[in-house]
């Protein structure tokens, strides 16, 4: 591994990993992290950290065009380049040359797939900092300068935080800043305008089936939520074929009113979110925007494991394991479990929700959005 040389980024060199320090401006930082919006959830909290320990770092964010609706205009992101993958081969030579028109003091390469890895070695940098050769899988290491070091695995949100520590910037507090930003609020009212009872969101689809939950018995859990909770049931996400076969299927079952928010698009689902009594989801970006947000959230876990992927820090208690067996310590890993999802129970859901009611419902107003 070479040393930098850059004489705005000295650095130490161990056997192994370079630990770089950022020092006097300019600090140009570029972040390649072209994931799901979960994922581009889970790198705001670098980004604010970064802003927050140094307000002239310059931030440049290359990403899919999805993930990019939801931070565009954010207070720590400077600028932004998309990677549209829907332009299949042909966005790799659009990407490169973007990136050729800049130049940045470190790379921090987040993602460790192969299409990240192209990306990242189109950047220009002294350093590009990735992860250690374990956990850069598809050969990503070789497209990294330089490493953090090796370490058990950890909640995505920690992992992100060792490049952090690399660069000697303090990751707490974490803040999302994610919204709604002032300018949203006017829309977020009028949405809210159309309801007279607290609202709970479910979050009817994902990425992959094997994370989703069956309609039929989000359709119970409508008809509960509206009888016995007290809670206007309103579906959101996107509308992709899954999701809107699982907004049918459940309107067609429950007996109650159920409202539907499908293709509101990720800003407006901020506001949405920010306003929710209760939010259930399984695990996808929507359940990682509401913790952020810091409004409750059951979250319905299955296929992925809980303690990698789950809710950071929060609401814990309102979370449905079923990634496990009964009684068992699994380890944090990045394995996937098929078929869990179906072993969720209506009942299930239900008691989380009861627990929600008198945990955090107390808590705060749930008639109307927070701040609005």
């Amino acid at each position: 591994m070479r040393a930098c040389n850059d004489a705005t980024l000295p650095a130490v060199l161990s056997p192994r990993y370079l630990v770089v320090m950022l020092s006097s401006p300019p600090r140009r930082i570029g972040i390649v992290m072209m994931s799901a919006v979960g994922d581009a959830v889970h790198v705001l909290p670098l980004l604010t950290a970064l802003k927050r320990h140094s307000a002239d770092v310059r931030v440049t964010w290359v990403l899919q065009p999805g993930a990019a609706s939801l931070v565009r205009g954010h207070p720590a992101v400077d600028d932004i380049v998309e990677f549209d993958r829907a332009l299949g081969w042909r966005a790799f030579p659009a990407v490169r040359r973007q990136l050729a028109q800049r130049e940045f003091d470190v790379v921090l390469a987040l993602q460790v797939y192969l299409k990240a890895g192209i990306v990242t070695s189109f950047t220009r940098a002294p350093v590009k900092l990735g992860f250690d050769r374990t956990r850069a899988r598809d050969l990503n290491w070789l497209f990294t300068t330089d490493r953090i070091p090796a370490r058990e695995g950890q909640h995505v949100q920690d992992q992100y935080f060792e490049f952090l520590d690399a660069l000697h910037v303090p990751h707490d507090p974490v803040v999302w800043d994610l919204g709604p930003w002032p300018h949203e609020r006017a829309w977020q009212r009028t949405f809210y305008d159309q309801f007279d009872r607290p609202v709970a969101p479910i979050v009817v689809g994902t990425s992959k089936p094997e994370k989703d939950w069956l309609p039929e018995r989000w359709a119970e859990v409508c008809d509960a939520l509206h009888g016995d909770f007290g809670l206007q049931p309103l579906l959101v996400g996107g509308r992709s074929a899954r999701e809107l076969s699982a907004e049918r299927i459940i309107l067609e079952r429950a007996r109650v009113p159920v409202s539907s928010a499908l293709g509101s698009g990720l800003r407006n689902l901020v506001g949405i979110l920010d306003g929710a009594a209760l939010v259930l989801s399984p695990d996808t970006g929507p359940l990682h925007m509401t913790v952020a947000l810091d409004r409750p959230v059951v979250a319905l876990m299955g296929y992925t494991n809980p303690r990698r992927v789950g809710p950071y820090r929060r609401f814990h208690d309102l979370l449905i394991d079923a990634y496990g067996d009964a009684g068992e310590d699994y380890p944090l890993s990045m394995e996937n479990r098929p078929g869990r999802m179906p072993r969720i129970s209506v009942r299930d859901v239900l008691d989380r929700v009861e627990r929600w009611r008198t945990t955090y419902s107390g808590l705060e107003s749930v008639s109307a959005p927070p701040n609005a």
